[in-house]
């Protein structure tokens, strides 16, 4: 008989490392300066006589409030670049499905996740699917408080662990089952 857990254990080994990854990323918002715009660069010692502190200065008319001079590595976030790391991390996480699915039918135990979620393979594809979706969601964070290098190397990191676990999972020997002799 199955019996029913008792919830001594609120939250799994994957939920953990989740937890841990939205504080991270909670704290890395919060802890972030609000994007500038319309700020005005102060007027420092160099300013030629015939500049008034007071003066405006004039703005180029495609500049709307001086915000995009500031932002000289600004980009838009679906850009080409952004577009084809989404796509390794896609790419990634697909083949770490299979190596997965691979991997459990040679007897191998997962360790990430249960067993029960691995073999369903509806709710498993569901979680890989997840999984890029948080990696773009969090791309999208960085990108959007002006962390555009963080923003990079969130998807070069997913890519790089995704496919590194995916080659350990096809690097793993097929396990043997004994069967028991009985008398």
């Amino acid at each position: 008989m199955h019996e029913a857990k008792t919830g001594s254990r609120s939250l799994g080994r994957t939920g953990k490392w989740v937890a841990i990854l939205l504080g991270m990323c909670v704290f890395v918002i919060a802890a972030s300066p609000a994007p500038a715009s319309g700020q005005q660069a102060p007027v420092g010692e160099n300013a030629t006589a015939s500049q008034k502190p007071d003066a405006p200065t004039p703005q180029d008319a495609s500049e709307s409030g001086g915000a995009k001079a500031q932002r000289a590595d600004a980009h838009r976030f679906w850009d080409r670049e952004n577009d084809w790391l989404f796509a390794g991390v896609g790419a990634a996480r697909t083949l770490d499905y299979f190596s997965t699915l691979n991997m459990r039918r040679r007897g191998r135990q997962e360790i990430l996740l249960s067993n029960d979620a691995v073999d369903n393979h509806a709710a498993f594809a569901t979680i890989e699917a997840a999984g890029t979706a948080v990696s773009i969601g969090a791309a999208y964070l960085f990108h959007r408080y002006e962390h555009h290098k963080l923003e990079r190397w969130t998807s070069i990191v997913h890519i790089g662990l995704a496919t590194t676990g995916a080659v350990r999972n096809y690097c793993l020997k097929t396990a043997h089952v004994v069967p028991a002799i009985s008398p």
